[in-house]
């Protein structure tokens, strides 16, 4: 981002922390203000993030950092279930927030925003919107998502031919049931003809992920 995005970015950020409820204001208007160019020239879906991702999750840290949790909760699923497809990226990848040092102050806390981004993770996952799909599965899934959940996150991705490098902590997490399920995949491909991708290969033979 520019000097001047990225004064512009601290100036609201500095805004919501003295008035969380002017999220609801800037959040809109992002995109417009920083631009939408993926973060990585290889990836043109931006299936990694989006410039516009990363400056919205930046104004979701500052609101999770400046309210008490049920209120972070109540103004992100708001923003989440108001907004259009960015913004909902936005919030997904700004959770990532809800268990840095900063932002945590009890355990209930941090129960409470987790409850509340699994909620939101798991309406992510159940669109087709690859890039939704694909922030739905960042830093925050990595730690907070149950692993039955998680799992049928990674066979999404497999599904939209979502690259797995897009998944957080995938090496961390993957297990052997996850091999047997990706493995289950892999046979119905073979049978309906269909060639398997590199990343399905690699989950079925243990071997690392292609980045």
């Amino acid at each position: 981002m520019t000097n001047p995005t990225t004064d512009w970015l601290e100036q609201v950020a500095a805004e919501i922390a003295e008035d969380p409820t002017r999220i609801v204001r800037h959040f809109p208007a992002v995109g417009r203000k920083v631009g939408r160019e993926p973060l990585l020239e290889d990836d043109p879906q931006a299936l990694r993030g989006s410039i516009d991702d990363v400056a919205r999750a930046r104004l979701v840290e500052a609101l999770i950092d400046n309210v008490d949790a049920a209120t972070a909760a109540r103004v992100l699923t708001d923003l989440y279930r108001h907004g259009d497809d960015a913004e909902r990226r936005g919030v997904l990848r700004g959770l990532s927030a809800v268990d840095a040092d900063s932002a945590v102050r009890t355990a209930d806390d941090e129960t409470t925003l987790a409850k509340a981004g699994i909620a939101l993770v798991n309406d992510a996952l159940r669109t087709n919107d690859p890039r939704l799909v694909a922030a739905a599965m960042g830093d925050f899934s990595a730690r907070h998502l149950p692993a039955v959940e998680w799992r049928g996150g990674v066979l999404k991705c497999l599904f939209m031919q979502i690259p797995l490098g897009a998944v957080s902590a995938l090496e961390d997490r993957r297990d052997a049931e996850l091999k047997v399920q990706a493995q289950n995949l892999a046979d119905e491909r073979r049978a309906a003809g269909r060639v398997l991708s590199p990343d399905l290969t690699a989950l079925i033979n243990d071997q690392p992920i292609p980045a």
